[in-house]
């Protein structure tokens, strides 16, 4: 919402300076958001006269100028402006000015061998219009030496303020003079809006069909005869284009002007072009047309509000007027609307024609219904003193409703909710400035709400208007109480796992991708998906139809693509939702990754080598370490889904819980992806990471570091197993033997041969720490012969002698 100064004076009566007021208007919760000062840019800018210009000898389009600036000296200008004459008078810019219209600092110069000292103005170098065909030919009355701003009305500061949703009535410069007076930085002048009686019938009239309903409840008006549309007078220009509008027309300036001054969009017909003696407030039945006043043609949905003039469209209710019911120069006769539309429904049009106009933006948000009764009288006495003619009697169609409520506060409550201490009275002045009734009942104020303000509805509401005024800036800064000594992490666990699980698998160098939540419906059934409770209803595209219940195959989709151009070795992941069922526990959230390709790639020092299975575990295991999981009670089984390689892929397990998937991918998989060669891949289910223990205080904790400062020694064995007997069973089993001592247990080699006959010779190297002394041989030959014993117990296998 912008506005000027003068233009809010015109409201208030206050001896306030500029600072003061836009110092204030942040503090009642319209908050500034700059302030322009016309004045301030174009202060070194005077009047001047051209005393001679002539040729200059060196070049065909230029004029050497000699001005008089007003301050007794004469300078030399070189000017290339077609208009430069003697004995004009323009505008004047000496050397060292900043042109705001263009950026360029003023410098002395020498144009073709003419020395040049400042510069003659255009519009555009002023930066009040796009004109540069020449420079600003002012009147010979015009006084040498003045400040051209001053002279030209551009010295009212234009200030800028946002105004929230709920404040239509700060959408006029009468509703923030309102806010400032009950603020105490003036008084409240009373609304100029005296009376008009007209002196004839209106030969057209207003009307409602009965199916508009609350859409339109009143809408009212009159007829003007014999006016005549000239320009606006230049106050009013002035003022329209410091907000940003384009004057057109005396006619138009007055509906614009009334729109930011009080707030109430109007609009005119030119009543020469209206055919029928009734223009009717009515939903549309859909499929009509009209060709709006920003020149573009819409058409109208069913339920729309429209003003009809017979089976023609003339308006959009509250949106925006029709051209070909326009006003232009010619126009002698008017017909005026000032009507009230609902909000949602004025909201629900605009959005769906896709127009934005000040009436919609005001509409949407609320109007004073009380606007319909003086509404007319300014319009009249506007149009009467600026285009002449004679007004009729008001024509009216409806019931104005009554948007008055009564609301009651309790004035301890400012104390509580808002932390200042503000008497009862002092919030009943507020109150009353602010144009509401009050009284006091049972210690309560008793407020009723003004017309304009058709978004106090609570408590709170009055609470918030009281100390909006009282001052925002002085409501106290208070932190909340802390229930604890430490603040709490924002994000949860599970919500710090998922960036965690980004940064180390971008860390191990896959690439992250962001796929679709949806894939073909084959694609979803080759994954265990593709039932019909999870297709889509509307699916954005028809192989899109389905939803994801893994999202490995979104990323090798991805790798074809990839590989298509030219990029056969790729590594992708994405964290992301996958969808089994429509249960409310049916959303795993997952982190999959897939490395297709050459894992090494063609080099000078070794062979190649391509990814396998052992490539997705390391990724799995490092996610989950990162993430807290115990990895190193992790089971691994051999029942992953379809899709993977069934001799080459596997389940991470913690007990019957399924924690990841991992392994090549299924070649028949691979090949319907449209990939050549191995891929490899991963799955992880992060809403199955165990939780880690809670502590009686009820936090999380973490093992305490114990570092044992005895030097660690490992000790190698070799077991003679089945060759069923999985690898990471001795490994659990050697951890087992001694729990103290044991830390680690890491297979190191596994050799199968036809001559040990169904069996396998797998190497473990176990790490024993000792933490209280030195371990002596002894002790070792102890350990080593439990580590002997248990592996023996549970996988049935021997020492290898």
């Amino acid at each position: 919402m912008k506005f000027t100064l003068s233009w809010l004076k015109d409201h208030l009566e206050t001896d306030a300076s500029l600072e003061e007021i836009t110092g204030a208007l942040t503090s009642i919760g319209l908050e500034l958001e700059g302030v322009e000062d016309a004045a301030a840019q174009l202060e070194p800018f005077t009047i001047c006269y051209v005393r001679e210009a002539k040729q200059h000898p060196n070049a065909d389009r230029l004029r050497v100028c000699m001005v008089e600036t007003g301050t007794g000296e004469v300078v030399q200008v070189v000017c290339g402006a077609p208009n430069a004459r003697t004995g004009m008078k323009g505008v004047f810019a000496p050397s060292g000015s900043h042109i705001p219209g263009t950026g360029v600092d003023l410098k002395p110069g020498v144009l073709r061998g003419e020395e040049s000292n400042g510069m003659l103005c255009s519009e555009r170098e002023m930066g009040l219009s796009d004109d540069h065909d020449g420079i600003i030919d002012l009147p010979d009355d015009a006084p040498l030496g003045e400040s051209f701003a001053t002279y030209m009305g551009l010295d009212d500061p234009v200030i800028e303020i946002g105004v929230t949703p709920n404040r239509g009535d700060a959408l006029g410069v009468r509703g923030i003079a309102r806010d400032l007076a009950a603020k105490g930085l003036g008084t409240l002048k009373p609304l100029n809006a005296p009376k008009v009686e007209g002196s004839y019938d209106s030969p057209i009239s207003w009307a409602r069909a009965d199916e508009v309903g609350d859409d339109c409840p009143f809408v009212t008006g009159r007829h003007f005869r014999n006016v005549k549309n000239g320009p606006s007078p230049a106050w009013m220009q002035q003022r329209l284009m410091a907000i940003g509008l384009r004057p057109i027309s005396a006619l138009v300036d007055i509906t614009n002007y009334v729109t930011f001054d009080l707030g109430r969009p109007l609009h005119v017909f030119d009543a020469a072009k209206v055919k029928s003696d009734t223009l009717v407030m009515r939903p549309c039945k859909g499929g009509e047309t009209i060709l709006a006043l920003d020149g573009k043609e819409y058409t109208m949905e069913a339920g729309m509000t429209a003003i009809m003039d017979g089976d023609t469209v003339d308006g959009i209710g509250g949106v925006m007027g029709g051209e070909l019911s326009g006003c232009t120069e010619e126009t002698t006769e008017v017909f005026l609307e000032v009507a009230l539309f609902d909000p949602i429904r004025v909201a629900a049009t605009g959005r769906r024609l896709g127009i934005n106009s000040d009436a919609r933006f005001r509409f949407e948000r609320g109007l004073d219904p009380d606007s319909v009764e003086w509404g007319p009288d300014v319009a009249a006495r506007m149009v009467l003193e600026l285009c002449g003619g004679e007004t009729s009697r008001l024509t009216s169609a409806g019931t104005k409703p009554d948007n008055r409520i009564s609301v009651s506060m309790r004035p301890e409550r400012l104390k509580s909710f808002g932390g200042c201490d503000i008497s009862a009275a002092d919030a009943e002045t507020i109150l009353s400035k602010l144009g509401f009734e009050t009284t006091v009942e049972d210690g309560a104020i008793q407020a009723t709400t003004p017309t304009w303000r058709n978004d106090i509805e609570h408590e709170h509401c009055l609470i918030e208007e009281v100390l909006r005024i009282h001052g925002f800036d002085k409501v106290p800064a208070l932190s909340l109480e802390r229930e604890t000594a430490l603040p709490q992490p924002i994000l949860s666990l599970a919500q710090r796992r998922v960036a965690f699980s980004k940064k180390v698998l971008a860390g191990r160098g896959l690439l992250e991708a962001v796929t679709w939540s949806f894939m073909p419906r084959a694609e979803a059934e080759h994954f265990g998906g593709g039932s019909d409770e999870m297709m889509l209803a509307n699916p954005i595209s028809a192989d899109l139809d389905a939803m994801r219940p893994s999202i490995l195959p979104n990323l090798l989709s991805a790798a074809a693509r990839n590989a298509d151009r030219g990029q056969p070795d790729a590594g992708l992941f994405e964290v992301g939702p996958a969808y089994r069922d429509m249960s409310p526990k049916g959303q795993d959230m997952v982190a999959a990754g897939i490395r297709v390709g050459q894992a090494v790639p063609r080099n000078w020092e070794g062979a190649v080598r391509p990814v396998d299975a052992f490539d997705a575990k390391a990724d799995v295991m490092a996610v989950l370490d990162a993430c807290g999981a115990p990895v190193d009670r992790f089971q691994v089984s051999t029942d992953a889904p379809g899709w993977y390689h069934p001799g080459r892929s596997g389940c991470l397990r913690l007990g019957p819980n399924v924690i990841a998937y991992f392994g090549e991918i299924h070649p028949g998989t691979v090949r319907r992806s449209g990939l050549k060669g191995r891929a490899a891949g991963f799955e992880i289910f992060m809403d199955r990471i165990p939780q880690p223990k809670s502590k009686k205080g009820g936090g999380k904790s973490r093992v305490l570091l114990k570092i044992s400062p005895y030097q660690p020694l490992t000790r190698d064995f070799a077991f003679m197993v089945d060759a069923d007997v999985q690898a990471d069973k001795l490994s659990r089993a050697a951890m087992g033997a001694d729990k103290q001592l044991v830390v680690a247990a890491e297979v190191f080699d596994v050799y199968e041969g036809a001559e040990l006959d169904g069996r396998k010779s797998v190497a473990i190297a176990v790490t024993l720490q000792p933490k209280d002394a030195t371990l002596t041989d002894k002790e070792i030959e102890a350990v080593s012969g439990k580590i002997v014993a248990n592996v023996e117990k549970q996988t049935g296998g021997s020492l290898r002698g």
